[in-house]
């Protein structure tokens, strides 16, 4: 699995028409991955300040660098308007990071929560027997056996 974390920074929030722009190339993008599943895209969840932050789960850094290279898809025009028209004035700042997540080194717990993160992108998988420490969860502790 592939976490992807993508957001933007209104460094100078006046320069509306360049924060503007910037920000309204995410809807499409994702609108775009929700109606192409094979994208796969599994998820995601965003929130809003000067500084924005999307977390999103992919199945593959592959599915991903395809995304963001096909020519196709509503990433690649806007990414190059961005640098033609953006990048370097300081108006706008855009970041990513990108892990890549083996199924047995990573856990999710969720208390009193709606569906969300992992669980919402994938699959919910309630804590029961042999999996009530994250040692046991992780896989680095055998599963007691039974009485």
């Amino acid at each position: 699995m592939t976490v992807f974390l993508i957001g933007m920074r209104a460094n100078r929030w006046w320069k509306v028409p360049a924060v503007a722009r910037t920000a309204s190339a995410m809807p499409k993008m994702l609108q775009y991955l929700m109606e192409h599943p094979d994208a796969g895209l599994l998820g995601f969840h965003s929130w809003f300040g000067r500084t924005t932050i999307m977390l999103s789960y992919w199945k593959s850094p592959e599915h991903l660098q395809r995304f963001a290279a096909d020519r196709n898809a509503p990433h690649l025009e806007p990414w190059r308007r961005f640098m033609k028209e953006s990048a370097g004035s300081g108006d706008v700042g855009v970041w990513h990071e990108t892990y890549q997540v083996a199924a047995s080194s990573q856990e999710s717990v969720y208390s009193d929560m709606p569906l969300f993160g992992l669980a919402a992108a994938t699959r919910r998988v309630p804590i029961g027997r042999g999996s009530h420490t994250a040692r046991q969860r992780l896989g680095r502790q055998k599963t007691p056996s039974a009485a």
